[in-house]
Parts: structure tokens; sequence; C-alpha cells
């Protein structure tokens, strides 16, 4: 069945036509239909066209898609289109596909870019609100901290202890495995360096020293930052956009002590826990090499550990932690706040949490780099 059995074409000169629709325009005639007239359409320059449904006999939904898409390529040429002898069933048919509305042809707009002043402007402005907010969240802080010390019993010690088996517990076999295998690499490395002069045995104290003043720390903080660091964005900004946290504001609960206080004693507590842990199965993965590749006894690679390792070396560590926990759960709490919009923004705020997360770790960890050198 050709589709050219179902229309007919009446040309009325001055870039006007006439389509009359003949017989079922339907879904299986619709489609060749389509393909035809559109076509025809395109290519002749018309300014008016007048499609009439006198003798059509079957319509569906299809039709109406032929209608829309011949009235389209009309509007699109700035020229008229208007229907005639539609019966009541047609146009019950049409107004299902809102047929009527959108009858001018709105070419999408292109959306116009700011200068480069505006830009810098509209930037300034963020990062001053942002400013304005980090430092009012810091008293915040603060502000709880000091209630919670007057009033312990004010401090959500149940939500503190689930959070440290979170972060903590939770988190210990990735940080286990990874600090071993961080350990067995240094000792790997170094090894092919001081085989060369004998001094085997110092491989065990660039493995400690290395574990329990740097890498320790800031690999605990950083596989934090990723675990329990965007999961704190993700929870605070779910909560941001169904309006939780407003909630927690007109009950009379204060979100910083109900929400911040909790995860930041957990990750203070537990981080320097878990560095505790790094270090060890980072020096276990220095005695595997070198028992295993430089002939050391067990014995001999302890010994060498703690004749190296210093009290001081090992605070040291465990005070990095405690600064990296703090950074981790502010900034961390901090995105999930400031999260709105819809779904997409816990996502973005897990995934600003982490990246500045490791950022200010780094920074930070730079700063106490500089400032041990000159101590």
């Amino acid at each position: 069945m050709q589709a050219v059995d179902f229309y007919e074409i009446i040309d009325n000169g001055n870039d006007a036509s006439v389509i009359k629709l003949i017989g079922n325009i339907t879904q299986q005639t619709a489609t060749p239909l389509i393909e035809r007239l559109v076509f025809l359409t395109k290519t002749k320059d018309l300014k008016s066209l007048t499609v009439d449904m006198e003798n059509v006999t079957e319509f569906d939904d299809f039709g109406a898609l032929l209608l829309v898409e011949l009235r389209q390529n009309i509007l699109k040429k700035k020229g008229s289109f208007s229907l005639i002898n539609d019966t009541r069933e047609i146009k019950q048919i049409l107004s299902l596909v809102n047929f009527d509305e959108h009858k001018t042809f709105k070419p999408a707009s292109q959306k116009r870019t700011n200068g480069f002043v505006i830009r810098l402007g509209e930037t300034f402005i963020e990062v001053a609100d942002s400013i304005r907010f980090q430092i009012s969240m810091v008293g915040s802080i603060i502000l709880c901290i000091f209630h919670g010390c007057k009033k312990p019993s004010s401090i959500r010690w149940g939500d503190t202890i689930a959070h440290m088996e979170k972060v903590g517990v939770d988190a210990l076999p990735i940080v286990s495995l990874i600090s071993f295998l961080l350990g067995f690499i240094i000792a790997f490395m170094s090894s092919l360096q001081l085989q060369q002069f004998g001094a085997n045995i110092y491989v065990a104290s660039l493995v400690a020293l290395a574990m329990a003043s740097e890498l320790g720390p800031i690999m605990t903080a950083i596989i934090v930052a990723g675990r329990s660091g965007s999961a704190f964005a993700a929870e605070i900004s779910t909560m941001q956009i169904y309006e939780e946290i407003d909630a927690l504001f007109v009950m009379g609960f204060s979100p910083t002590q109900f929400l911040v206080l909790p995860r930041l004693f957990a990750s203070i507590i537990v981080v320097p826990l878990l560095t505790v842990f790094s270090n060890l199965f980072g020096i276990a993965g220095g005695l595997v090499i070198g028992i295993t590749m430089l002939g050391l006894t067990p014995q001999s690679y302890i010994g060498q550990t703690f004749e190296t390792l210093t009290l001081f070396e090992v605070v040291w560590g465990l005070f990095k932690s405690m600064i990296f926990a703090m950074l981790i759960s502010w900034i961390s709490c901090f995105y999930g706040f400031r999260a709105r919009g819809g779904a997409d923004s816990v996502g973005n705020a897990a995934t600003s949490a982490v990246v500045s997360s490791i950022f200010f770790i780094i920074l930070f960890d730079s700063l106490f780099a500089v400032v041990r050198s000159y101590w």
C-alpha cells in the first residue's frame, strides 16, 4: 500500500498549497506519509499550507504526529499553517498531543555568555560568601565545643560511637592493606640502593621513619577523606536538600552540635588510632622484604626499628593525623551544608569534599615539614 494513495496535493499558486488527506491516517500509513510530505514541504518554498481533513475516515496519534511535523516545517520558514474540515473526533485526538499549543515556532536561543568582568565579579561574590560561611561555621563549632565541655551530656555520644565505627573499624582493612603494600614498596626500592653499600639493616630505619613521620599519617588521612569524608558530605547534603536541617532549626536543635560535633570527635579519636595501625603494617611490609630479600632476621629488623624510632617521631605523626582528621570532618561538613539544588548536588558535594580535603592535607603536611625543618 503506497503512501501516495492517502493524500492529494493542490497547488493554489503564490507559494500556497493544500494537502488533502484521504482514508485511514493511522500507524500503518502515517510513517510513509511523514517521510514523503515532510520532504516535500522542506524542498518547496511554501508561504502557506492548508491540510484538508474532509476525506479522512480514521485518525490516530500517528496522524497527529504527521500534522505536527508539517506545521513545524512551515513555521520554520515563517509561513502559515491551517487545518480545515477536522471533525470532533480528530480534534479530541489532537488535544491529546497539545496540538493547539505552541503555534509559533521558536528557535532555540543561544545562551548568552557573560563578560570577563561579570564572571570575575560573580566568582568574587561566591568566594566571599564561602569564606563568610566558613568563618561562621568555625565559630559555631568552637561555641558548641565550649558548650559540650560545660555540659558533656549535650554531646550525642551514641552518634559519636557510631561514626567511630564507620570511620575507624570499617576502614581498618583497607588502611592496613595499603600501608602494608606501601611499606613493602619502600623497603624493596630502598634495598636496591642500600644493598650496594652493604647497608641492608638501614632499610628498617628508612621504612620506620617514613611511615611514622610522613606516609602513615598522610595515607591514612587520604583514605579516610575518600571513604568517610565523602560519606559525611553526602549525608549532610541530602539532609540539606530535603530540608531536614531546617527542621532541626525549627525544633530548636543546633545543626552543628547535632551533626558536626559527633563526626568531628569521632574523626579526631579514630584517625590517630588508624595511623598507629598504618605504621605497624607498613613496618610489617618492610619486614617481609628484609627477611626474604636482604637476609635479615626478624630480631635484627625489629631491633633496628626500635633503635631508629623515637617518641618524638611517633607523637609528631599522631599530632599531624589529628589535624588532618579535623580538616577532613570540617571540610566535609562544610560542603554538605553548602549543598543546594537537586540530587546532583549530593555528588558534587561529595566530590568537592574529597578533592578539597586531599588538597588541604597535602598543604598542611607541607607546612608541617617547613615548620619542622626550622624548628
